[in-house]
């Protein structure tokens, strides 16, 4: 901020040292010609670059005022944003902190997936069957979405909340099926839906396995 105020009052003074510069040009030839011209010449001539000088410098004093009303408004917005993405990192924290049943289901998520990528690329459909449940109404996939209802909050994040639930949908479906092809990217689908999720949600560094 020193660096940038200091550029301003140098821009704001060159036009004055021009100024000067001119006044001190139009002195001397002033003087050279003051016996040929009246002494009233002599001093309008003085006034009016004075008065050039003045109205220069004061547009460019209103000039830098602006920039610097303009820059402290930046300054105040700047911080009001810092301040609500603060108290919304804080206000996730402690939602995530009084979360610990929720975090502990969706690390259970975690290990069945693992279980059920290993099953599935060694055409074990047999085990993976037996993680997943016959439906997306078993147990464990309800207490998955209650944990994403309640560790949700953007819609950028429920729209991966439901990627997610859809591609498990359909990864239990072709599991039961036997379709190797359509579970491989039931698979991929559901685990790239979730480490989205659990990215943008904050819990990366909580959950074990991603």
């Amino acid at each position: 901020m020193a660096v940038l105020g200091l550029d301003r009052a140098v821009a704001a003074l060159a036009p004055v040292l021009a100024c000067n510069s001119r006044m001190s040009a139009e002195s001397a030839t002033s003087k050279a010609s003051v016996v040929a011209n009246p002494a009233s010449t002599l001093f309008m001539g003085r006034r009016e670059g004075i008065s050039a000088c003045f109205t220069v410098l004061t547009l460019s004093l209103s000039g830098a005022s602006l920039s610097a009303v303009l820059e402290a408004d930046d300054d105040v917005e700047l911080l009001e944003k810092v301040k609500k993405d603060r108290k919304k990192r804080l206000e996730r924290q402690g939602v995530i902190s009084s979360s610990t049943k929720e975090t502990g289901y969706l690390q259970e998520l975690v290990y069945r997936l693992s279980k059920v990528g290993r099953a599935i690329e060694n055409n074990d459909f047999s085990s993976a069957s037996a993680v997943l449940g016959p439906s997306s109404e078993a147990d464990w996939v309800q207490n998955v979405n209650f944990a994403f209802t309640k560790l949700t909050s953007s819609h950028e994040e429920k729209s991966e909340a439901d990627a997610f639930k859809s591609s498990l949908a359909n990864l239990i479906s072709s599991v039961d099926k036997h379709d190797m092809e359509s579970s491989k990217l039931a698979f991929v689908s559901s685990a790239s839906a979730f480490e989205k999720w659990v990215e943008l949600t904050g819990l990366l560094g909580l959950l074990k396995g991603l």
